[in-house]
């Protein structure tokens, strides 16, 4: 068994590209080793800023021998069928085997392949993952045509054992595989060899490189913890922007420093965003004051003075960055204390879609929407509407500008210092979420029913459009919106139907908007036509000239040619009309199917089966995803049980007798069943069961109470299931027969006031 190194060296490469860098190379490297008859017992990889690694231990030394038989064509087979098989096997004609093959004598090829050694195919699979590696991004340099992240420094590849260490050979566009590496960029540079991997990887220690990014980011953490800790701070977290960081470094050292006052009355959000996105800094809060009073920055040196002429150079740089920060705070105050008309009247002037005009129109919608759906969510109409004109403003502040992340949290802002209520300035902040899988769903009424507004239009507007997403295009981000509507209405309980909102919000919309004017328009120019014939008629009857009587004539004519002009607009708007309103009635459920879509996957994650949701979806009321789930939950949790499924296949082959019947008979058996004509105690008893279970399941089921709804019809299990063992439905007495059918009709009917219970399996 041999262990492998290999070592990629290079310039930087981007922080966000490693990680999916490690596994990429991990993946080829493994899966061509194997492809090419090699086994391994475990491979890690690693990462630094300047170096790619892989370590293999229980590498086989050599390939084992390969023998493959491949049948080939008859013997007498066309010369060029033979041709074909030749070139496809590598051999000639007289190196085939003729064998007996049913009536026929064919060929048959014997291909043989001898084991290979391990360094041969270390360097066969090495050469194609470099030349092949999928970066996202990658460059050429000098007069090579290999392409790479950065340019690629030095390649280590070697391959040891218990007697010894070998190097595998490599040459890749004038770069030759060796034993060597070299450390840190500034504190370490000299070149020095390695024999494996424990002895890389403490070698690289000591040339001040940690090669695990996991240690780097651990390392990072804790340090930074320490400094905060010792000035009675505490770090804010942010994993990602950790993990960013420990891409940036090779040898971690972090330095603490103190945010300037003159600063500190900017809102923490803006203090950690900008120190995020320009300069990677974490934040440092103080407990005692709730502000963010520091930062650690994270150097990639030990410095002689101990980092003070890197933290002066952050902080100067700090300073400038929090200084633009502070003035774009004083302006957008400004704004806000004046009620942020400016900014409404900018909203204006900046186009949200071509067809659905700009991004004051789109908060017209959400604010007309709101409105309707605030009664549904428990929220004051009036507040949901003013929520709604004031939640997007923010998007024209400079400080959104500058960091389009803060849109909403700066909105909050903005309408505290416009005096709004604090609901009002909690939905401009919260109606943007969730933005994402990790991020919460806001509770309060009003943040709710804007919220959902802002998402579920979204979604109807472009519907109607027919912008809908395709494959992986999804430009408008719908799929986030419909999942975001989804977890609005089931984390909240909102008990809403959205067929109809979804209609109102689509006719709500630029196009139904100017066809309405016009509307207006036509019917105002002909009123004033007519007003105006009116008038000409009793100026001909007064005329007292063939003259003025001529003059008159004519522009009563031009009035008659006016009004048909008139009547073909009309014609022509409503027309416009109808067809955007089928558009509408077509469009609404497949809106509708497309969010049962997303939450299908959403009930699968929570356990619940896809046929039980198909069957709850079947029934009426499916636009109220919140009845969807209880009714899904509860079915599942039926089902799961031995009552639950016995009774599922008792309803099942009742409906499944009476359907055949019905075929057969060309009738349907719904009404009619009467115990005077049931023959048996079992009979009896389901009629007893159906008449206590009936009326149960519907009270439960209009009170919304699925559970009970359940354990009533599970009370049927027995009764169904000794119908079903003693009595003969299709017997030769006609009425029997008929009165058991209409009986199975009732044990159906009863199945269906639950679901739609035949599109459930098994």
């Amino acid at each position: 068994m041999m262990d492998l190194l290999i070592e990629l060296l290079s310039e930087e490469i981007p922080a966000r590209m490693q990680a999916r860098a490690r596994e990429d190379l991990k993946r080829l490297i493994t899966g061509g080793l194997v492809e090419a008859g090699l086994t391994y017992a475990s491979a890690g990889a690693f990462s630094t800023p300047r170096r790619l690694a892989l370590a293999i231990e229980g590498l086989t030394a050599e390939s084992k021998p390969v023998r493959e038989e491949r049948k080939g064509p008859r013997t007498d087979a066309p010369e060029k069928a033979i041709e074909g098989f030749l070139r496809s096997t590598g051999l000639t004609l007289d190196q085939l085997e003729r064998r007996a093959d049913k009536k026929a004598e064919v060929f048959f090829a014997v291909i043989e392949k001898p084991g290979r050694r391990a360094p041969e195919i270390v360097a066969e699979v090495l050469e194609a993952a470099i030349r092949d590696f999928p970066w996202p991004k990658s460059m050429r340099w000098g007069s090579g045509n290999l392409r790479w992240v950065r340019p690629l420094h030095s390649i280590a590849a070697i391959l040891s054992d218990e007697g010894g260490t070998q190097v595998v050979p490599l040459t890749v566009e004038g770069i030759t595989a060796g034993d060597t590496t070299r450390g840190h960029r500034f504190m370490a540079p000299d070149a020095f060899r390695v024999t494996g991997f424990d002895d890389y990887a403490a070698k690289l220690r000591r040339a001040r490189v940690m090669l695990d990014h996991d240690e780097r980011e651990a390392a990072i953490r804790q340090d930074a913890a320490n400094l905060a800790f010792a000035r009675g701070w505490e770090i804010v977290p942010d994993d990602a922007l950790l993990a960013e960081i420990a891409g940036l470094v090779e040898w971690p050292v972090p330095l603490m420093g103190v945010i300037e006052d003159r600063f500190l009355s900017l809102p923490p959000e803006v203090l950690q965003t900008s120190m995020k996105e320009h300069q990677k800094f974490l934040s440092a809060r103080n407990p005692a004051t709730g502000r963010i009073e520091g930062f650690v920055t994270v150097a990639n040196i030990e410095a002689p003075d101990d980092g003070a002429t890197i933290l002066k150079g952050n902080q100067r740089v700090l300073a400038a960055r929090l200084s633009d920060a502070a003035f774009f705070w004083d302006n957008d105050l400004r704004v806000a204390k004046a009620g942020m008309a400016e900014w409404a009247e900018g909203l204006k002037s900046v186009t949200f879609h071509a067809r659905l005009g700009t991004q004051w129109d789109r908060v017209e919608r959400i604010a007309a929407l709101a409105r309707e759906i605030a009664p549904h969510v428990g929220a004051d109409a009036g507040m949901a509407e003013k929520a709604a004109r004031v939640a997007k403003l923010d998007l024209r502040s400079a400080m959104v500008g500058e960091f389009p992340e803060l849109q909403g949290t700066m909105g909050r802002y903005y309408a505290q210092a416009a005096g709004l209520p604090e609901r009002v300035a909690d939905a401009a902040r919260d109606h943007w979420r969730p933005r994402g899988e990790s991020d919460g769903v806001p509770s309060e009424p009003i943040s709710v029913a804007v919220a959902l507004a802002d998402k579920l239009g979204t979604l109807a507007w472009f519907w109607l459009l027919s912008e809908k997403p395709t494959g992986s295009k999804d430009p408008f981000a719908l799929r986030r919106s419909a999942i975001g509507t989804i977890r609005l209405i089931l984390e909240n309980r909102c008990n809403l139907a959205l067929q109809p909102l979804v209609k109102f919000a689509m006719e709500n919309t630029p196009e139904y908007s100017i066809l309405d004017q016009e509307r207006v328009e036509n019917q105002s120019r002909f009123n004033e036509l007519a007003e105006r014939q009116a008038q000409l008629e009793v100026l001909q009857g007064a005329a007292t000239s063939d003259e003025e009587r001529a003059k008159i004539a004519d522009e009563l004519g031009h009035g008659m040619q006016f009004a048909r002009g008139l009547h073909r607009t009309r014609l022509a708007n409503e027309s416009a009309r109808i067809r955007l309103a089928e558009a509408a009635e077509a469009e609404a459920p497949d809106l509708l199917a497309f969010l049962h879509d997303r939450l299908k996957v959403h009930l699968r994650e929570q356990g619940i089966r896809h046929d039980v949701i198909d069957a709850v979806l079947a029934m009426p009321g499916s636009d109220d995803l919140t009845l969807v789930v209880a009714r899904a939950t509860a079915l599942n949790d039926m089902l799961k049980t031995e009552d639950g499924t016995n009774l599922l296949q008792g309803i099942k082959r009742a409906a499944n007798i009476l359907s055949q019947a019905e075929e057969k008979d060309g009738v349907e058996y719904s009404l009619g069943a009467d115990p005077k004509f049931a023959e048996t105690d079992e009979e009896r008893r389901l009629f007893a069961a159906l008449d206590a279970a009936e009326p149960r399941i519907a009270a439960a089921m209009k009170a919304e109470d699925f559970p009970a709804a359940m354990s009533a019809i599970a009370a049927l299990r027995g009764p169904i299931d000794a119908f079903f063992e003693a009595v003969q439905v299709n017997t030769d007495n006609q009425v029997v027969r008929r009165n058991r059918l209409n009986l199975l009709s009732r044990i159906r009917e009863a199945g269906r006031l639950i679901a739609d219970l035949t599109k459930i399996e098994g």
